[in-house]
């Protein structure tokens, strides 16, 4: 490959919650003596980004003023390019795209647009932490229609559940994911194509969390939800970032895409009241190095090894690991593992199976704050052998511990 995934990073010290954040807040508890960090919990890679990146923010440096500035005609047509190139989208223009903090801001900013604390917001479960805080956190109620898995074990929508939690909850905003984290669903176009007639029918504006649409597994394709029908495009508000596709979470910059004008003027409306909600100017230059022609093949390259990377963890799940299930995922570079049928055989808890791994090194996260009660969630974007040595860890001293 053109380039690196294969070299192990020292994040130790490079301000890392992934690593140094251990042992705080909702992390992991760091590993007994003996074992090193392989960080599998927060939603970040373990790869070094596209070189165009920090080439950019560094020549922009370079400069020794960083005053008032505005987004530059450069930044809208490289998001305008990515999305037509990888998305398949057209009609975009600058007009409709608007920045974002982040994915969560944007979210809140489009929610509090559209409804009122204590009104119920409808969303999928298992469901994003970062949903559930920040809903929670503004006052709002959610209610969760349950993704069921068929009978070769992929999640899917319940319709009649969605359209019937519509009804009941008297709700007209939902908050979409797409593709869904923590499942790993690379939505269908039928699929898209019913949930946007349940919306409809129920006169709900759909907020569309799309930050995880450049990570497709090999043999998948993202579908902008707004392409799914005149409707769609008219009634999502739709919320992107290049920081989970190239590790730019630190930078903070999304930018969010509406093409309904009373919606955008709703929604920047809203997001521009309390005056935070301003660009940094390292990272538009950082969103512009990442959409250069060499972040195209960095992708191309990221998506090969996160498809292996997941083949490999989920093959060896199978054959090692008997009583964990796992949906394999189309995107995202997470797992979602389902330990029910282990914990109940092995009379363990969850507690002692997340703690079992932990100390050995393998800091996964604690499914059950994504409503999976019996649940576990890894991270797969590290070099391969990384990948290997926590299976064979998780092996030896956890699942088939003698």
């Amino acid at each position: 490959m053109k380039y690196d995934f294969t070299s192990i990073m020292d994040r130790r010290g490079k301000d890392a919650i992934a690593v140094d954040g251990l042992g705080t807040g909702f992390a992991p508890d760091p590993p007994k003596d003996g074992f090193d960090i392989i960080p599998m919990w927060v939603a970040d890679m373990n790869f070094p980004t596209v070189p165009t990146i920090p080439e950019a923010i560094i020549e922009r440096a370079k400069h020794p003023a960083f005053g008032y500035f505005q987004a530059t005609d450069e930044y809208y047509d490289s998001i305008i390019q990515w999305q037509a190139t990888r998305n398949g989208v057209t009609g975009l223009t600058k007009e409709a795209i608007g920045y974002e903090n982040g994915v969560l801001g944007g979210v809140i900013s489009a929610l509090t647009a559209f409804a009122a604390p204590g009104d119920g917001v409808l969303l999928h479960s298992p469901t994003y932490i970062g949903f559930t805080m920040s809903i929670n956190n503004n006052g709002y109620k959610i209610v969760h229609s349950p993704l069921k898995k068929d009978e070769n074990g992929i999640w899917r929508m319940d319709y009649e559940d969605m359209d019937a939690k519509l009804k009941a909850e008297k709700i007209h905003v939902a908050v979409f994911c797409s593709p869904h984290n923590p499942c790993g669903r690379v939505w269908e176009r039928w699929e898209l194509e019913k949930a946007m007639e349940v919306y409809k029918a129920n006169d709900c504006i759909v907020i569309s969390d799309e930050i995880w649409s450049d990570i497709i597994l090999v043999g998948y394709k993202h579908i902008p939800t707004q392409s799914i029908s005149d409707w769609a495009r008219q009634n999502t508000v739709a919320v992107y970032a290049p920081s989970k596709t190239f590790n730019l979470a630190g930078l903070v910059g999304s930018y969010h895409i509406i093409y309904n004008k009373y919606l955008r003027d709703r929604v920047v409306a809203k997001s521009s009241k309390p005056h935070y909600n301003d660009m940094n100017v390292l990272s538009m230059h950082a969103l512009i190095g990442a959409y250069k022609p060499e972040g195209y093949e960095w992708v191309d390259e990221l998506r090969q090894v996160i498809t292996g990377n997941v083949d490999y963890a989920c093959e060896y799940i199978r054959k090692h690991f008997e009583g964990v299930e796992v949906s394999r995922p189309q995107g995202t570079y997470m797992l979602f593992l389902d330990c029910t049928k282990w914990c109940e055989k092995h009379g363990k808890t969850i507690d002692e199976l997340e703690k079992a791994g932990w100390n050995v090194g393998v800091a996964w996260q604690d499914g059950r704050m994504f409503h999976g009660p019996c649940a576990i969630r890894m991270n797969l974007a590290l070099p391969l052998s990384r990948v290997k040595e926590a299976f064979d860890r998780l092996d030896k001293y956890v699942f088939n511990a003698e």
